[in-house]
C-alpha cells in the first residue's frame, strides 16, 4: 500500500511540474501580460501623470501612467483572456530584444510586421493598418504637393522605422537628414522648421496635427505618385517571443474578428483623448 501511495504522489508531482511548465510556455506567467511600449508615441501610446481616461500604471516608471491605442488594445486582449495587464516603458530599439529575452511578453508599440523583424520575433495581428503619409507646415510651399515627386528640401523620420529606411529614400528630390531619436523629436523637427517635411503613418499624423496645429497631412494614397510599400510594411502587429504559439493564438483569436473599421474606431478614441503638449 505504501508503495502505491508513493507512486501516486510521484505521479502527482510530475503532473504538477508539467502543468507549471505548460503555464510558463504561454509567456503569461501568473496571469499577468507584461507589455512593452515607448510611452512616447501618440496616439499609439503616451505617458501621463494620472489614470484619467483609463490609463494604466507604468511598472518601471513610478507615478506615471500609460494610455493610447496600444494600451486600449492591450486591455482588450487581457479582458478576453482573463489576464492582468502590466506596462513597461522601453526605448524603441529595446523592444525586440526585450521580447526575445522574455523581459516582456510582447511589444504593442506600432511595429510594422516586416520580414526582418519576423526573423527575430513572431507577430500576432495585424492590430491596425497604417498607410504612409508626410507632414509639412501648413504654410509651406510643399503644402499642396500631389505626390512624392513634388517633395523637395530636407526631411527626416524616426530611427529604426520603415518611414526612414524604406520610404524617404524613394523621394529623389529631397535631402534626408539624420534620423530622429523618437516620434516626438521627429514632429518637433518639422513643426519648428528644422526640416521641410517628415514621413510617418496616418495614425501618428492624425495625432500630430492635434498637438501641432501648424502641420498638414499629405496623403498620396489615391495617387500613383506614392510610396512603394508592401503589406508587411503597413500591417502593424504585436511581437511575441518566437515559438510562443499559445500566446500568439490567444491574441489572434481576439484580433481576427476585428476589421479596419474596428481598428480605426478605436484609434479615433485614442486620438480624441491624447494630451496636447504646450
Amino acid at each position: 500500500m505504501k508503495r502505491i501511495v508513493c507512486l501516486m504522489m510521484a505521479l502527482l508531482m510530475v503532473m504538477s511540474m508539467a502543468a507549471c511548465g505548460s503555464k510558463k510556455s504561454t509567456g503569461v506567467e501568473d496571469g499577468v501580460l507584461t507589455v512593452g511600449m515607448e510611452c512616447a508615441y501618440a496616439p499609439y501610446n503616451w505617458m501621463q501623470t494620472d489614470d484619467a481616461n483609463g490609463a494604466v500604471p507604468i511598472a518601471n516608471v513610478s507615478g506615471s501612467y500609460a494610455n493610447g491605442y496600444d494600451v486600449m488594445m492591450a486591455k482588450k486582449l487581457c479582458e478576453a483572456n482573463g489576464w492582468k495587464l502590466e506596462i513597461k516603458k522601453l526605448d524603441w530599439d529595446s523592444l525586440v530584444p526585450a521580447v526575445q529575452t522574455g523581459e516582456i511578453d510582447c511589444a504593442i508599440a506600432g511595429q510594422s510586421m516586416t520580414a526582418e523583424r519576423e526573423e527575430m520575433v513572431d507577430f500576432a495581428g495585424p492590430y491596425i493598418y497604417a498607410s504612409i503619409v508626410c507632414l509639412v507646415k501648413s504654410d509651406s510651399a510643399l503644402a499642396n504637393a500631389k505626390g512624392i515627386s513634388e517633395l523637395t528640401g530636407t526631411c527626416t523620420s524616426q530611427r529604426g522605422t520603415i518611414w526612414y529606411d524604406t520610404c524617404l529614400p524613394q523621394i529623389k528630390g529631397a535631402t534626408v537628414q539624420p534620423a530622429a531619436e523618437d516620434s516626438g523629436a521627429m514632429l518637433m523637427a518639422v513643426s519648428s522648421g528644422t526640416c521641410d517635411f517628415v514621413c510617418t503613418d496616418m495614425p501618428t499624423a492624425q495625432g500630430a496635427v492635434i498637438t501641432y496645429p501648424n502641420l498638414k497631412i499629405l496623403d498620396f494614397s489615391n495617387s500613383e505618385d506614392n510610396f512603394n510599400v508592401s503589406d508587411e510594411e503597413i500591417n502593424i502587429g504585436i511581437s511575441v517571443q518566437e515559438g510562443n504559439t499559445t500566446l500568439l493564438d490567444a491574441m489572434n483569436k481576439v484580433l481576427e474578428p476585428m476589421d479596419a473599421d474596428d481598428f480605426n474606431a478605436l484609434m479615433a478614441q485614442a486620438v480624441a483623448i491624447q494630451p496636447i503638449e504646450e
